[in-house]
């Protein structure tokens, strides 16, 4: 049985990650900040029948609570084969440029991109003792610098100075990490779910977090000539799902 880890995985996309990847026989992790939160989804999903989940504390911005987390999987399982790097904040609204506080930039940034590379880098050693290791950083489109440059696209006028910012960074970042793993049987892609109803942006999206979880998953669950360091994004409207950078 593969195992994996979902950080922010107590709500909506993530605890829906958790769900389909729990029916297709994956031991799953639940991450959570406040592991009151974590065990009571999982309480729920036990009661649907899923039984190979458990909630597990971690808060991306804290690194005793990575290192704790960390210990416990390898005191547990001994490696880990999937690592889905989907906690993430929005922040306060709106986020102009020119007046965005740097403290809430900063605050953004320590989740979505700094808190990432805490976690992936304190899991790596775990995940190189996996036959085929798949880290997925759940990303958005707002972090495409083409498509924030291009009038014609559909979301061209929400401009995020922290939010936006902070996922350009991370699709630089794995980039970055997907190449350094070429040679080994890693894939290392960021996902964006595409814009969904979520309690994250007040139920706006027209998407389903039945359908970003199952666009995270079929980017996640790879075979092992399936591309590294790309951008797949729900958005997208070819087969490829092939988002620009």
């Amino acid at each position: 049985m593969k195992t994996a880890l979902i950080t922010g995985a107590n709500r909506s996309i993530g605890l829906e990650t958790a769900k389909q990847l729990s029916a297709k026989g994956v031991f799953i992790y639940l991450g959570s900040r406040n592991l009151e939160n974590g065990e009571k989804a999982v309480e729920t999903l036990k009661e649907q029948g899923f039984q190979n989940i458990k909630a597990i504390e971690i808060d991306v911005t804290n690194p005793e609570s990575i290192l704790k987390a960390k210990n416990m999987v390898e005191n547990e399982q001994g490696k880990l084969d999937i690592l889905i790097n989907n906690a993430g904040i929005l922040g306060n609204t709106p986020q102009q440029a020119s007046d965005f506080s740097i403290q809430e930039i900063q605050t953004i940034f320590d989740t979505n991109f700094f808190g990432v590379i805490s976690v992936t880098q304190a899991f790596l050693d775990l995940l190189k003792k996996s036959d085929s290791p798949r880290i997925s950083n759940i990303t958005s489109g707002l972090g495409s610098l083409t498509l924030h440059s291009d009038p014609s696209w559909k979301y061209y006028n929400i401009k995020t100075a922290g939010y936006g910012t902070s996922k350009a960074a991370l699709n630089a970042y794995t980039i970055v990490l997907a190449y350094e793993l070429k040679d080994l049987p890693f894939k290392v892609n960021v996902i964006d779910p595409g814009y969904t109803a979520t309690d994250f942006n007040a139920h706006s999206g027209p998407g389903s977090v039945e359908s970003a979880a199952s666009f995270i998953i079929k980017h996640t669950l790879t075979d092992d000539q399936a591309p590294t360091g790309q951008y797949y994004s729900n958005d997208i409207e070819d087969e490829t799902g092939i988002s620009p950078w």
